[in-house]
């Protein structure tokens, strides 16, 4: 039996049907939606002065900071926030407030990736990508497969030009003209049953890393033109994958608390045991985390968790906020403390994970 299509909406897991079929995203949120592959390319929008009546704009609303967000990023001094009902916004001044982009979709909006301070990308639900060149306040449609309904599930660049997307039963796109068109490349992989790609991310200076379900990783040398499946030290799912200050260490971590650490670029993988704050092992899904400026790793998931290393992942201490609302993305702000999204929209929280407004 599969799983879901889970990574950075971990609030509950059923099992995903048939290639066709639908599939449900349960638990606090009760969200919904429909999942396959293959994807078709399309040219990229012009930005429009006046609205086209044929597109579906986000909807504008007071309370987007308080909605389901799924990821978040830098760019520049900016943060963007990307989530459910197509909503974008940005804060300039380190996640106080935040303003609400125009984006031509509703679709939910699952990762969001910066390269420098203008240009970004955001992937979402069939098969959406979508690109900005002035920070996220405006968006324009790259790409998108509607009939289809296979959501896309991260976002990678590694220059302007050069971009690879992940997402549900094996996806795996490449751009190589900063998205103006992309290919189907996922039989680079070695993935014959299809099975969900969660997470990428670039490890030391060419190596990339994939992780999905039942276990799978997958590792490059060459920026993503050609791949190795790795021996995994666990055939549940994974929803994401980091590099430490050391360019030979990996984490990965998923389900179940669920946390392995490699020191020698993924050739060998040891668990992290860790412990909730009753001395329990840790069950609350992994679903996101960030290596931050001053080279502490955070990582985040259900149920509130949050957990820090001081150490690249040697060992982690556990927070679990108090409004156990789940958290699916996490950056830090120019001071050190935590920008937190997921359930409930955005948290400002101390370096340990406490809500920052009790500590001021």
């Amino acid at each position: 039996m599969r799983e879901p299509v889970s990574r950075r909406t971990p609030f509950g897991h059923v099992p995903a049907s048939a290639r066709q079929g639908a599939f449900g995203l349960v638990g606090a949120l009760s969200l919904c939606a429909t999942i396959s592959l293959a994807l078709l390319g399309a040219a990229p929008a012009q930005a429009q002065a006046v609205a086209d009546p044929q597109i579906r704009y986000s909807i504008e609303s007071r309370k987007a900071s308080s909605s389901l967000l799924l990821d978040v990023a830098r760019a520049g001094d900016r943060l963007v926030a990307v989530g459910d009902r197509g909503h974008v916004l940005y804060s300039d001044d380190e996640g106080r407030n935040w303003t609400q982009a125009k984006v031509p979709t509703r679709q939910m909006l699952t990762a969001i990736y910066f390269i420098d301070a203008s240009h970004g990308w955001a992937v979402g639900h069939d098969a959406l990508i979508l690109a900005t060149r002035d920070g996220g306040q405006s968006w324009t449609v790259q790409y998108e497969e509607r009939e289809r309904e296979a959501p896309l599930l991260d976002v990678w660049f590694g220059d302007t030009r050069h971009g690879l997307a992940v997402g549900a039963y094996g996806a795996l796109l490449e751009t190589t003209d900063g998205g103006q068109n992309w290919e189907d490349v996922s039989d680079r992989l070695d993935n014959e049953d299809g099975f969900h790609l969660n997470a990428i991310a670039q490890v030391g200076e060419n190596g990339l890393f994939i992780v999905g379900e039942m276990g799978g990783i997958y590792r490059s040398r060459d920026r993503g033109q050609s791949w190795e499946a790795l021996e995994s030290p666990y055939d549940g799912s994974f929803f994401g994958v980091l590099g430490g200050n050391d360019p030979e260490v990996v984490l990965a971590y998923g389900l179940r608390g669920h946390l392995f650490r490699s020191t020698d670029f993924g050739d060998s993988w040891q668990q992290i045991r860790l412990q909730n704050g009753g001395g329990n092992p840790l069950e609350a899904g992994l679903a996101d985390g960030n290596r931050l400026a001053d080279g502490r790793v955070v990582i985040v998931g259900h149920g509130g968790s949050v957990l820090t290393s001081a150490d690249q992942g040697r060992t982690f201490t556990y927070h679990s906020r108090p409004d156990r609302l789940s958290l699916a993305g996490v950056i830090a702000d120019k001071q050190g403390n935590l920008v937190l999204v997921g359930q409930g929209g955005v948290r400002l929280a101390t370096p340990t994970g406490a809500e920052l407004a009790q500590q001021q």
